[in-house]
């Protein structure tokens, strides 16, 4: 048993929380609460943390950095690389809590059980301030329970405080269902949660010579799984207000809570200095002049920019075309062809923040905007955009959900307007594209337009299951009529990989049919799970 957290234990506790990871990865991704066969969450730790474990590994013989202890530098080398490889929310929310545990751990020269306790604390915080609008029953409820079980234990015995800590995270996460009805519907545990509490049952192994004995969480019942609605931007604020701040952490803890009042879409990212930082904010406001204020009093705001989303100035003279560029995540050869042709960089799906910002350096651009196609994607995404900050490149990502949007919002792209105004112009194109998604069913589940079986074909209109059949043409055609029943003039249509010879010709021609003046465009999108992805604007 150890009585500190020395360098070598934090190696061997990434080694181990790797190989524990893959040997929960299959379990973790089948806590997924969609009946379509693309749950990932396990596949996505486990690529997040071996980015983390090459990192440790490349550097085996690298002395810290000046002030910082060797269990500290390893844990920074963890945390930096899980950032580089972190694929998906979960894997961007454990980064940042490998970050704040390694904050923690980087100057204090013995870790024992308070300091231990102090790190998940830390852990936590940095997890709860990387998501805009934290949800409970999450990843986020099992750190809070460990870092606060951690706490209560209150004695310097390492071995004890961990055993604590992922004994809490178990009970924590056996409760997640009670937390979020999408979960007490199917019947499941939170998948990132579940990835949480193997870890810290790796940490215990580590420090104790000992398998874990975690609480059991609550089993998978005999209850169909449930579809959760994908989370939607808002549109009730008129300004977007960005602004360099030069202040302490105290007053920007301040700062933020008072632009979280005032607004929507915050983002506060620092530099990580100590004992002020340089911060990037960013947020949308009604009141202009409050949310600059609000930056006077925590430090000292520059470069102020003030944005009006309703205004449509004239196009200027803007950067050379060089200067400005597109990065565009695509799964499927035909789709990534239609990116190409736009003049868009394509990195294939799924990609980590490390492959996100690899595309968008190789690109030469000062301005780049990225569309990530999908709600996982954003947050690697935004992540990769933050890191992008420290190589001098300005990235700001449109959220679209789906390849119709982004291919609606690159046809609005046009360098004679300055920047901030195309982003703008393509978030709004591609908000203005309403976009459906066809597959089987991989399970029997309940959803909001009834029971499904597994093979039943279901429509998801914007991520939320509309309709349910046994023949795939007659379902999208149904689905097609469903949305330009609220209007539209043109329909783009994606036949998947496994859609069926003539898919896209029957659907064309049944719009020809029952909407005759509304234009329609087919391609071959080779995406997989979906025989059709559709697009209306």
């Amino acid at each position: 048993m150890l009585d500190t957290l020395d360098a070598a234990a934090v190696r061997r506790w990434c080694v181990g929380g790797l190989a524990a990871l893959k040997r929960h990865q299959s379990e973790i991704d089948q806590l997924n609460v969609y009946p379509v066969p693309d749950g990932d969450t396990g596949t996505n730790l486990v690529l997040t943390l071996t980015s983390a474990q090459q990192a440790l590994a490349m550097d085996l013989d690298t002395l810290p950095d000046s002030g910082s202890t060797a269990h500290g530098h390893a844990s920074r080398l963890m945390a930096q690389g899980a950032l580089l490889g972190a694929r998906g929310n979960s894997g961007v929310i454990l980064s940042q809590i490998l970050r704040g545990f390694a904050d923690a751990v980087a100057a204090v020269p013995v870790v024992r059980g308070r300091e231990l306790a102090a790190a998940l604390r830390s852990a936590t915080t940095a997890a709860y301030t990387a998501v805009g609008r934290p949800v409970e029953g999450t990843l986020l409820t099992v750190v809070a329970a460990a870092a606060e079980a951690a706490e209560r234990t209150d004695t310097d015995d390492l071995c004890r405080v961990a055993r604590a800590a992922a004994r809490a995270a178990a009970e924590a996460l056996s409760r997640t269902p009670q937390q979020l009805p999408a979960l007490a519907r199917a019947g499941v545990v939170d998948a990132g949660g579940k990835g949480l509490c193997v870890l810290l049952d790796a940490l215990v192994e580590v420090l104790t010579g000992e398998s874990a004995a975690p609480v059991a969480p609550t089993p998978r019942t005999a209850r169909p799984a449930a579809t959760v609605p994908r989370e939607t931007g808002s549109e009730e604020y008129a300004y977007e207000v960005q602004f360099l701040l030069d202040a302490t952490a105290g007053a920007v803890d301040e700062m933020r809570r008072t632009l979280d009042a005032l607004g929507d879409s915050l983002v506060v990212v620092g530099d990580g200095r100590e004992p002020e930082g340089t911060w990037n904010v960013h947020v949308h406001v009604n009141d202009v002049g409050a949310a600059v204020e609000a930056g006077v009093a925590a430090g000292r705001p520059y470069r102020i920019s003030v944005t009006r989303f309703a205004d449509q100035p004239e196009p200027s003279p803007g950067p050379a075309a060089d200067g400005r560029a597109a990065v565009v995540v695509a799964t499927g050869i035909g789709i990534a062809e239609l990116f190409a042709a736009e003049g868009a960089t394509v990195v294939p799906g799924n990609p980590s923040t490390g492959e996100l910002l690899d595309a968008v350096r190789s690109t030469n651009a000062a301005r780049v905007v990225v569309l990530p196609n999908d709600a996982n994607t954003e947050a690697v995404a935004s992540a990769a955009a933050r890191e992008a900050h420290r190589y001098g490149i300005k990235v700001s990502v449109v959220p679209t959900r789906s390849p119709v949007q982004a291919l609606a919002a690159l046809a609005v792209r046009d360098g004679a307007r300055r920047f901030e105004d195309d982003v703008i112009a393509m978030a709004e194109a591609a908000g203005a594209c309403r976009y459906a998604e066809v597959c089987h069913a991989s399970r029997e589940a309940l959803t909001v337009a009834g029971p499904c079986q597994p093979g039943d074909v279901l429509a998801l209109v914007e991520g939320e299951v509309h309709l349910i059949g046994a023949d795939l043409t007659d379902i999208c055609a149904a689905v097609v009529d469903r949305m330009l029943g609220g209007g539209g003039e043109l329909v783009t249509l994606l036949a998947g990989v496994d859609a069926p010879a003539g898919l896209t010709d029957a659907v064309r021609a049944h719009v020809a049919r029952r909407w005759p003046f509304v234009e329609v465009q087919a391609y071959p999108g080779g995406q997989p799970f979906y025989p059709l992805l559709v697009g209306v604007e």
